[in-house]
């Protein structure tokens, strides 16, 4: 990208070779402190009520805004994971040559929301069958992926799975590619990026492509959100997440 990594191309349709991949940097990239819309800091160690979970639906801008909008969100923030490559750059997720996602990092409060509600959005925001790429974006930065280090949490992203290919091949769409994982370090993506939508100057941009079929009642679910919040997410409306306010929607 940008002919940072010219003679360097690497094969986006597949994921690249950790021999293969760049050397990244000891250091993380410098990154902002604290939320621009829900004002919380970013790098806050966890209380014993929160949890976090990392999720990739195509480009991180859009996706990032759908959640940090849910009650309960803590905090959002974008970065980097499921690749090879220690503190990678922008552009060097965007070279293929990492091995990275574009992921959004949520920090949500149990007692306000529950997993099931974020693997309701996660699924419902994307389009999980398309491999690597989401809608315009194509290449293995833009793959499908949740990544968790409880086991419990696993266990529900599974579970939300099996239970949305089901209602996906009912409606004669095809497998999901998605990734559920553990043990995927995440890298936080540079300052502009973070909260980017909210930022004076934004592109409105969006590739998502939502398949318009609604998670149900999966196995392990618990949902604490009222069903007409739902409604603030029109995913027959083509890029709906950039219509939508920035600020957090309320539950009354």
């Amino acid at each position: 990208m940008f002919g940072l990594f010219s003679g360097q191309a690497a094969n986006k349709s597949s994921l690249i070779a950790p021999e293969a991949a760049l050397p990244g940097r000891p250091s993380p990239i410098p990154t902002a402190e604290r939320h621009v819309v829900l004002g919380t800091a970013l790098k806050a160690p966890l209380s014993t009520s929160q949890q976090e979970a990392l999720f990739a639906c195509g480009c991180f801008w859009g996706a990032e805004k759908g959640f940090w909008r849910l009650p309960g969100v803590v905090s959002t923030a974008v970065g980097y994971a499921g690749g090879y490559t220690p503190n990678p750059s922008y552009e060097e997720v965007c070279s293929g040559r990492t091995g990275h996602t574009e992921v959004v990092r949520v920090v949500w409060d149990r007692n306000a929301i529950d997993f099931s509600d974020l693997l309701k959005l996660f699924w419902e925001c994307h389009d999980p069958t398309q491999g690597m790429g989401q809608g315009n974006d194509r290449g293995s930065q833009y793959r499908s992926a949740i990544y968790t280090d409880e086991p419990a949490l696993l266990a529900q992203a599974q579970a939300s799975r099996d239970h949305y290919q089901r209602q996906l091949s009912e409606a004669g769409l095809g497998a999901i590619t998605t990734e559920i994982a553990s043990n995927k370090p995440f890298y936080f993506a540079e300052t502009h990026h973070q909260q980017y939508l909210a930022r004076p100057g934004a592109r409105p941009y969006c590739s998502a492509q939502p398949s318009g079929v609604s998670l149900g009642n999966f196995a392990g679910a618990a949902y604490k959100l009222p069903a007409a919040l739902w409604g603030h997410y029109d995913w027959e409306i083509s890029h709906c997440i950039l219509r939508g306010d920035n600020a957090p929607i309320p539950l009354a």
